[in-house]
C-alpha cells in the first residue's frame, strides 16, 4: 500500500478570486470587498503568479505614493515574490508557511507557476475538525501503511476528541517513540496515549 497523507490539493478551493497586474487601485480594491477576501493573487496573461496584492499592500501604496488611484496598478502595489505552496505539499508545511509570513490564505501553483487553487488558514482547519471516526480511521490507515497489514492486527485505536489512546499489544520491532511520532503526524491528532503491552 502506498503511504498517503493529506496535501493542500484535498482541502484547497479551486475557484479563486485573481487579478492582473494591469488592474488598478479600485478594481483591486472593488475585488476584496465584492468577494470579501483580504488579499487576492497577481496573474500574468497565462496565468502565472507573479505577486499578491493585500489590503494593507493598497493602503501602502496610497500612503507611501500619493497618486492618483488609477494610476495604481496591483502590477506596482503587489508583494512579490508572492508565497506560494505546491498542491502536492502537506498540510502541515502549508501551516507553518501561513504562521511564519502571518498570511491568511496561499495561492497554489503547479510546477511551472500556473495557478491552480488557494487555500486558507479556514481550510488547514477542516482537517482538525474531522469526527472521531474518521481520524481513528487514519491512524489504522497510517499504521498499516507504516507496519504492514499484520502489524496493526493487535493494536486499539480510540479517538476521542482528538486524542488517541492505542491499546494491545505493540507490534515486534516497532519503538514506541516512533509510533507515537507517527500518530502525531496524522493531521486532527491532538495528544496520544500508549497502551501497548510488548510481546511476550
Amino acid at each position: 500500500m502506498t503511504r498517503t497523507r493529506e496535501t493542500v490539493a484535498d482541502v484547497m478551493t479551486h475557484g479563486v478570486v485573481a487579478v492582473g497586474r494591469d488592474a488598478d487601485f479600485r478594481e483591486v480594491a472593488e475585488t476584496l470587498r465584492r468577494w470579501q477576501v483580504s488579499a487576492v493573487p497577481v496573474l500574468t496573461g497565462d496565468g502565472r503568479v507573479v505577486g499578491v496584492v493585500s489590503e494593507a499592500d493598497l493602503l501602502t501604496a496610497r500612503d507611501r505614493d500619493g497618486e492618483r488611484a488609477d494610476a495604481l496598478t496591483a502590477g506596482r502595489m503587489m508583494s512579490v515574490p508572492a508565497v506560494t505552496v505546491h498542491p502536492r505539499s502537506p498540510l502541515n508545511e502549508a501551516a507553518r508557511i501561513m504562521a511564519r509570513g502571518r498570511l491568511k490564505r496561499l495561492p497554489v501553483v503547479d510546477d511551472e507557476d500556473y495557478l491552480v487553487g488557494i487555500v486558507s488558514r479556514g481550510d488547514l482547519l477542516k482537517v482538525y475538525l474531522a469526527d472521531d471516526r474518521d481520524l481513528a480511521d487514519r491512524v489504522r490507515f497510517e499504521l498499516v501503511a507504516t507496519l504492514g497489514p499484520a502489524g496493526p492486527m493487535d493494536v486499539g485505536v480510540l479517538a476521542d476528541e482528538g486524542r488517541i489512546t492505542l491499546s494491545g499489544t505493540l507490534p515486534d520491532s516497532v519503538p514506541v517513540a516512533a509510533l507515537e511520532r507517527m500518530v502525531r503526524s496524522v493531521p486532527g491528532v491532538v495528544d496520544v496515549e500508549i497502551r501497548l503491552a510488548t510481546p511476550a
